[in-house]
């Protein structure tokens, strides 16, 4: 798949761009501050609907305005799709394909792929849980993008769930608030649980491609690896009961994996009854994916704490090219291979991962590369140049 046409409306800094692009290699080229992330945000939003610069869609927003709109033509073989995404402020997004009638944001996931690469993708090492969790999670969407609602009802029952258990701090919680908070736990343990079982079996798919990226980055001294830790096992242990925190470093988490959606439901309604008292103490839900981890590995070690800067790099590049080699290994079964964005990541590198990085790359079908110079570009990736200006591009050669 290939993007062939992008175009903004009061997106950020651009009240109108047309940006015309074809398969292989892209460079924007252009000072810092420009605009050319901007582009690359876009598209990554349209793709995902979110960014990897803000939380919220207000920035996205041209000062001033109420909407922005995005529309790209992608190409996928022989058939070309035109969706558009209208950002509103105030009231819902909504989306179009193929200027039909306008359908809900999430119904457009899954028509445009991409893999972003950014330097805001430290934080996927040295941050704190929620990015490597946000991270699996647009990765899941993107492969299945069913589990958008997944997702969604997980956030909508978990957001009920904590206002309940709020009114236990506040003293207005009664017998009455016991018995709904019983069904909001059998609702959170079911959409918990699906969303756990989806994330496990994604862990286990981006494994052995993350160790592989890593050794194709660096020297191969050091393994990669994800152990993915749960908050069931924080509260029962292997026989289903109340237990203490599993001992650091243990592996039984991966046992989850031989369990199926109605298993861990009832994991999840047994570790809600054992941890209920301080749940009602503290007014928040202590239990359920919301509050999981991602633990990143280098060596014996976790790599939080103790990679060097040139090893989380390496490791951050290595956890988006899993990304994009699951994608591919979708493609043998009718998918499409996904958009490389790299938006001004070469001039955070040393010379050699930037031409190590440059030659995995350079053989997608299509790659976006954003810098402030060419000489930031490594030769691998010779290709066609666009100059970003203010407001605009200025030309290409």
């Amino acid at each position: 798949m290939y993007l062939e046409h992008l175009s903004l409306t009061d997106f950020r800094s651009y009240a109108q761009v047309d940006l015309k692009l074809g398969p292989g290699v892209t460079v924007l080229v252009g000072s810092n501050g420009i605009g050319k992330t901007n582009l690359m945000e876009a598209i990554g939003y349209l793709a995902t609907l979110s960014s990897h610069r803000v939380s919220t869609d207000a920035p996205l927003l041209r000062f001033g305005t109420e909407r922005a709109l995005i529309r790209a033509k992608l190409v996928r073989g022989e058939q070309s799709t035109v969706v558009e995404l209208e950002i509103n402020a105030g009231r819902a997004n909504r989306g179009r394909i193929n200027r039909g009638n306008p359908v809900r944001a999430r119904d457009i996931l899954g028509i445009c792929q991409t893999v972003l690469f950014a330097p805001e993708d430290l934080a996927l090492v040295k941050g704190d849980p929620s990015n490597r969790r946000r991270f699996l999670d647009e990765l899941l969407v993107s492969l299945m993008p069913v589990h958008a609602a997944t997702r969604s009802d997980y956030d909508r029952v978990l957001k009920q769930r904590n206002a309940l258990l709020k009114s236990a701090r506040t003293g207005k919680f009664t017998a009455g608030h016991e018995a709904t908070l019983d069904v909001w736990d059998q609702h959170m343990a079911r959409a918990g649980a699906e969303l756990l079982h989806a994330r496990l079996e994604l862990v286990e798919r981006l494994r052995p491609h993350l160790n592989s990226a890593y050794a194709q980055l660096t020297d191969g001294s050091k393994e990669a690896g994800a152990i993915y830790r749960s908050t069931i096992q924080g509260v029962l242990d292997d026989d289903g009961g109340p237990a203490e925190r599993l001992a650091e470093g243990s592996e039984g988490v991966e046992d989850l994996r031989l369990l199926s959606v109605e298993q861990l439901t009832e994991r999840y309604v047994q570790a809600f009854a054992a941890s209920r008292r301080k749940e009602l103490e503290r007014g928040i839900s202590l239990v359920g994916p919301h509050r999981d981890e991602l633990e990143l590995v280098l060596g014996q070690a976790p790599a939080k704490g103790y990679a060097s800067h040139g090893e989380t790099w390496s490791m951050c590049l290595s956890l988006r090219l899993a990304s994009y080699y699951v994608m591919l290994d979708d493609t043998r079964t009718g998918g499409s291979a996904p958009i490389l964005i790299l938006d001004d990541v070469f001039a955070e590198l040393d010379v050699q991962r930037r031409r190590k990085l440059a030659a995995i790359v350079a053989g997608a079908e299509q790659v976006l590369v954003t810098a402030a110079v060419d000489a930031d570009i490594p030769e691998e990736l010779a290709g066609r140049r666009v100059k970003v200006v203010p407001g605009g591009i200025d030309g290409e050669g």
